[in-house]
């Protein structure tokens, strides 16, 4: 009887689970309502509103992917919202387009079989005006396509508002036919909004949120900046055509082919020794998985190992499990009895320092080969591609919280609190030197990393000069000196410790994702490239700004 149950239970199971991992992203785009400004400093400014409703039994709306014309916008400028309520930006782009960035739902996911309303504006993007084709020295022109999701269906009440430039006079602007089976009128209703702009708008209730439709216009170059406008290549100018460059790239890359391929295959191998993670970890599950650490989290992103090491070093300082006797070469007093609450991880970085007379990489190499096994046993089940996004928002709204903190004190603390979370970010060196342009209030702990540092009970800083004042009990540092000491700290294990990052990590990877055996025969099969669509812009000299496909969420 027990081996019933168990056989139903694990049936049940695996039913779930493939009813889980069945679910893909299936939506009808309602409504969708774009206004296109076209600035007189010649930018293009966008005002999305879309209402979705997610089918039963599909993917939870989770994220909305927007493509966008061409990669010159300001990541900055984008804002969302549900009703009001704030969403989340996020640059994890997985539209098919080229282009593009991602607003995280949150709490207002949209799940199946309800409706959601999301709006959505960018504030500033450039390089969209064109020398007009008819009259390439008196008018310049533009076109867009809304933005389109390869997974809606059912039709779509779409409209498209282009605003331009201020002030024009009615019979200066003129429209493009719209392209891609546009089911409305060609010619758009023309109007004047409240800030004295021209307006064109196209609206049709029997379009589709799966289809790429492009609108255009051309309008006098006075009422934008000369240099606002892209100007054609010198192969243009020079009469040359596409054709006659593909034909020419297609015989120089025939000529490099013996040099190409070689240094192609050297510059694969190089990026195969980076990257760590067992292939398992790639086999995508369903949902996130949540309470992994920041340095799980890295692994998991498969950020560089000197990075990784240096995030360990700082856990376990700030645990007092060891202090920093010297930092070239870089020695650890590692206390005994250890403390309690230490990761295996930590314990075996801190093995890896306990013998004074052996240089730890051969124990960091085997302390990283287990943390990246530990990562790939958590994540069994789970979407990698979806947990990294969760992560990201995690890093991202701690350096948010520190950059808005309004006294020194206070993003002091913060940062202290999220020092691993903030080194997640690719960029986190430069934006460390950025958040600290003033005095920075140095964690207690500071002193058992940095063996240089003295604190002081009397007396202020030097301008220039590297010695902490206290203030109300705490020491504080010039904001740039503090930057460099956690900036520095990767550079220092890089090269003092681990030496060639890209031979470290080979000899990590020939463990944990070993290059496949392969048969002595092998053969060249052409075609069959990736699934979705993309969008392809083909910038005539009229100008193309298409906003490529949202893709599949």
């Amino acid at each position: 009887m027990k081996r019933i149950i168990f056989l139903l239970v694990t049936v049940l199971l695996l039913v779930t689970t493939t009813s889980a991992a069945a679910q893909e992203y299936s939506f009808n785009l309602n409504q969708e309502i774009v206004h296109v400004f076209w600035n007189s400093d010649g930018t293009l400014s966008l005002d999305y509103y879309f209402v979705f409703t997610n089918d039963p039994g599909a993917h939870v709306i989770d994220f909305v992917d927007v493509g966008m014309p061409n990669s010159n916008y300001d990541f900055s400028s984008i804002t969302a919202d549900v009703d009001g309520n704030s969403l989340s930006i996020s640059s994890d782009f997985q539209g098919d387009g080229p282009y593009g960035f991602s607003v995280d739902m949150g709490a207002y996911a949209i799940r199946p079989g309800d409706t959601g309303h999301v709006h959505v504006a960018v504030g500033r993007i450039t390089n969209m005006l064109y020398n007009d084709t008819n009259e390439p020295k008196t008018y310049a022109s533009g076109e867009f396509a809304p933005a389109y999701w390869t997974t809606a269906h059912g039709a779509t009440d779409l409209t498209v508002v282009f605003h331009l430039p201020p002030d024009m006079q009615p019979g200066e602007p003129r429209y493009h036919n719209p392209s891609g089976g546009w089911p409305g009128n060609d010619a758009p209703q023309a109007a004047y909004d409240n800030q004295n702009r021209v307006t064109y708008t196209w609206h049709s209730a029997d379009a589709n949120g799966y289809t790429q439709y492009t609108f255009g216009m051309s309008f006098p170059k006075q009422y934008v900046p000369a240099s606002a406008i892209v100007q054609p290549s010198i192969w243009e100018q020079l009469g040359i055509s596409a054709d006659t460059l593909t034909s020419f790239a297609f015989f120089a890359c025939c000529g490099l082919f013996f040099v190409g391929v070689p240094l192609l295959s050297a510059i694969n191998g190089r990026r195969r020794k980076m990257q760590y993670l067992p292939p398992k970890i790639s086999i995508e599950g369903h949902g996130v998985k949540r309470g992994l650490t920041s340095v799980e989290a890295a692994i998991l992103m498969e950020q560089p190992l000197d990075k990784v090491m240096t995030m360990i070093l700082f856990s376990v300082v700030k645990k007092n499990a060891a202090s920093v006797i010297t930092r070239d070469p870089l020695k650890l007093q590692v206390v005994q009895p250890l403390p309690e609450g230490l990761h295996e991880y930590e314990k075996d970085f801190l093995k890896a320092f306990s013998d004074p007379n052996n240089i730890p990489k051969k124990g960091l190499q085997e302390m990283t080969v287990n943390l990246v096994k530990s990562v790939g046993d958590k994540m069994k089940g789970f979407s990698r591609k979806e947990s990294i996004s969760y992560y990201k928002s995690i890093m991202e709204r701690a350096w948010q919280q520190i950059e808005a903190a309004g006294t020194p004190e206070v993003k002091s603390q913060m940062y202290e609190e999220a020092l691993e979370w903030t080194m997640l970010d690719k960029d986190y060196d430069e934006r460390t030197r950025r958040a600290f342009t003033g005095p920075i209030f140095i964690p207690m702990w500071w002193g058992r990393y940095d063996p240089t540092f003295r604190p002081v009970t009397t007396g202020a800083p030097k301008v220039g000069s590297i010695t902490p004042a206290a203030t109300g009990g705490r020491s504080s540092l010039p904001g740039a000196t503090f930057a460099a000491s956690v900036v520095g700290g990767v550079q220092n294990f890089s090269s003092k410790i681990i030496g060639d990052v890209s031979a470290f990590t080979s000899g990590v990877t020939n463990r944990t994702n070993p290059v496949p055996k392969t048969s002595s025969s092998s053969s060249w099969k052409g075609g069959g490239g990736g699934g979705g669509r993309a969008c392809a812009c083909a910038c005539a000299c009229a100008g193309c700004a298409c906003a490529c496909a949202g893709g599949g969420r």
